[in-house]
């Protein structure tokens, strides 16, 4: 996969050091010669250029990348990236980074912005998972489909609590990703239980949330 990254801050260097260590190509876009430490990600392409700029995205080649990653300390900046990496290259999947949370609301679809990362929401969303049984958490927006990655801590009162996977009647569009059970990561298999205390992950879209906190926490089956 290729992959291209405004912005050569310490955000941008440690996401394309993770790509490259995953087996990706990475080139990454920096407009201040003194940010570029090529020295911190010597496997990277690097770029000296404004990532706003069209012939920029030009030179590195936007049209051929799978990914745009917008990792600047600028919101302007992400915003602009990501609007021309879709409406101008057609990248299939653009991420973009929310340095304040109040400009949340920009990015969407209009913006051109797949998933918006926001530190903020994620630290915040982490915080609820760990102490929240029972309650429905959403992790990640994946504005794209309208769609969100979403946490369920079962509670003991349940009432699908030792009940198989695939004879529990789930809200229509969602899907069970992964189980999470004591210190084991569990694959949603249709002949395996639900019991008290599992963390359920799961992609949902939003107006199937309520329901599927509705069902497992329910008290009354």
């Amino acid at each position: 996969m290729r992959v291209v990254i405004a912005g050569g801050g310490a955000v941008g260097r440690s996401v394309a050091q993770e790509l490259i260590e995953s087996g990706h190509s990475v080139l990454i876009i920096e407009r201040s010669a003194a940010s570029m430490r090529r020295d911190r990600v010597p496997d990277a392409e690097w770029l000296l250029a404004d990532a706003c700029e069209l012939s920029t995205l030009e030179e590195a080649r936007l049209d051929t990348c799978d990914v745009a990653i917008a990792a600047t300390g600028d919101d302007k900046a992400n915003l602009v990236m990501s609007l021309l990496a879709k409406t101008e290259f057609t990248v299939p999947r653009t991420v973009a980074r929310v340095n304040n949370p109040s400009n949340e609301w920009l990015y969407g679809e209009s913006w051109g912005v797949d998933v918006a990362v926001s530190t903020p929401r994620i630290m915040a969303a982490l915080v609820e998972e760990a102490v929240a049984v029972g309650d429905l958490v959403r992790l990640f927006t994946f504005r794209q489909s309208e769609t969100n990655l979403v946490e369920l801590t079962v509670p003991a009162d349940s009432p699908h609590v030792g009940r198989r996977i695939g004879d529990i009647d789930w809200p229509e569009g969602v899907t069970v990703l992964v189980i999470l059970r004591q210190h084991e990561t569990l694959l949603p298999e249709s002949d395996r239980t639900v019991e008290a205390g599992d963390e359920l992950l799961f992609v949902t879209p939003t107006d199937s949330e309520a329901a599927l906190a509705a069902l497992l926490s329910a008290k009354d089956a």
